[in-house]
């Protein structure tokens, strides 16, 4: 491993000179809450270092899209570069930190060659998000696919598409009956879109496309240990939701749990504890998120408090307890049981840039407040359920909401009319023209950066 080397964080004034900058500040994570923490922090006095695994900023409600033609990964997804760029104090990392040392002020990251960095701070910022759970089952996800990043949509598309290719060409009516079986475990927004779709997918897109099979015979199981799907939205909404997705021909599993998943289906005990055996050739995960490895580090270096998920226990302020330089936002922090949604990371970040500069002029800071914006679950063309505080509604006029809520919080000019102009032929024409895939394994180039590496052995084309 190579050894740590110190980043130094230097300004340059309107005239160019350079000069150590009085206050720095190091932003883990680009999502929601790390973006509007920098664009708050917009401060010729702040330099402010944006440090993620990714380098893009990702629309993540938007990748059930992605993963089922509609969308493209370009247009729920923009550069940090790009969207900073007029931020000429935000300095861009491509980097995942790893460990906090909060008597020192640094942060040690690790590059994508395996190369570490120590990033000295004034104001800490983690906004490093949540990561997919599988309840202590980890070796359900080499079969049981979640969608958090692009390339968790790409391969859930290639897991999609490659499903009904095969059905089309199998031998034998069981195994293309399997084929055609798709589980989704967890009855969330996620899994309830991801349903929706594929249903929909069915039995619009391709109904036409195939000669031996009959791609709207697709079955879509929906499993969930709750009672209800979208129960967070309320029983009302919870009842409709239910009763549009039965609309679509999605088989509602509730109050079951998963207790296996292989590659040929999956075993789930049902409330009187029965257990029964489900085939299906694609098996999709919605159930639950869990905090990513720089928590714990986080945790054991500052004696900060955690969840059952991990996440950090924070302030009315979102900072860490006993250390104000250090502020927890995002789907990361656990405060008044607020929810993992866009509209709570967003107003975090910017409380959280604001409360640095207030604090850095001597100026009051108030506890953090959230105001709640509403909730949108898509269910299918026309139909979709909102919650906005009292006001709770679905069918077409949810639909038109759910429209406009995701074209607000769209980042970029040209992702929000790409979305415009591709929603409108979906909906008009019931087209996808996002399905292409490969059933090559794309991750194999994740050590494309490591020298030292092997070279990745060829994936095996026929598998999806």
């Amino acid at each position: 491993m190579a050894r740590p080397h110190r980043l130094t964080l230097v300004g340059r004034s309107h005239d160019g000179a350079v000069g150590p900058v009085p206050h720095r500040v190091v932003i883990v994570g680009g999502g929601f809450a790390g973006l509007f923490a920098a664009r708050a922090l917009r401060d010729p006095t702040i330099a402010v270092t944006l440090v993620d695994r990714a380098q893009h900023h990702l629309f993540q409600p938007l990748l059930y899209q992605v993963a089922t033609g509609i969308l493209s990964e370009g247009q729920i997804a923009a550069p940090l570069r790009d969207v900073l760029k007029r931020h000429r104090t935000v300095d861009c990392v491509l980097a995942d930190v790893v460990d906090v040392d909060p008597q020192a002020r640094t942060v040690l990251a690790e590059r994508p060659n395996g190369e570490r960095l120590t990033l000295a701070y004034d104001d800490l910022i983690v906004a490093a998000g949540v990561r997919q759970s599988y309840f202590g089952h980890d070796e359900f996800a080499r079969y049981a696919l979640g969608m958090k990043t692009i390339a968790d949509a790409l391969a859930i598309r290639r897991r999609v598409f490659g499903a009904f290719e095969l059905a089309e060409t199998a031998a034998d009516p069981d195994e293309q009956r399997r084929w055609l079986t798709f589980a989704v475990v967890g009855a969330g927004p996620t899994g309830v879109e991801l349903a929706g779709q594929i249903r929909e997918l069915a039995t619009r897109t391709l109904r036409r496309e195939f000669h031996r099979i009959r791609p709207e015979d697709a079955r879509v199981l929906l499993f969930d240990a709750g009672k209800a799907p979208l129960a967070s939205f309320g029983p009302a909404l919870s009842a409709k939701a239910a009763a549009g997705l039965r609309a679509l021909g999605v088989e509602l599993h509730l109050g079951s749990v998963v207790t296996g998943v292989d590659a040929r289906g999956l075993d789930v005990r049902d409330g009187t504890g029965a257990t029964e055996r489900y085939p299906a050739g694609t098996v999709l995960w919605a159930a639950g998120v869990e905090a990513p490895p720089i928590a714990k580090a986080l945790a054991e270096a500052t004696g900060a408090p955690r969840d059952r998920a991990g996440r950090i226990e924070v302030e009315p302020d979102l900072t860490v307890p006993g250390h104000p330089e250090i502020s927890v936002i995002g789907d990361l922090m656990s405060r008044d049981h607020l929810p993992g949604v866009a509209e709570v990371a967003m107003q975090a970040g910017m409380y959280a840039g604001r409360r640095i500069r207030h604090r850095s002029a001597g100026r009051p800071v108030r506890p953090f407040r959230y105001h709640d914006l509403g909730s949108a679950a898509y269910l299918s063309r026309g139909n979709a359920v909102v919650s906005a505080g009292p006001l709770k509604f679905g069918g077409l006029g949810g639909w038109l909401a759910w429209l406009v809520l995701h074209l607000a919080f769209l980042t970029g000019y040209r992702n929000r009319v790409g979305a415009v102009l591709t929603w409108a032929a979906a909906f008009a024409r019931d087209a996808r023209r996002e399905r292409t895939f490969t059933t090559q394994e794309i991750e194999t180039l994740r050590d494309v950066y490591d020298d030292a590496a092997e070279p990745a052995e060829p994936a095996k084309e026929g598998r999806p």
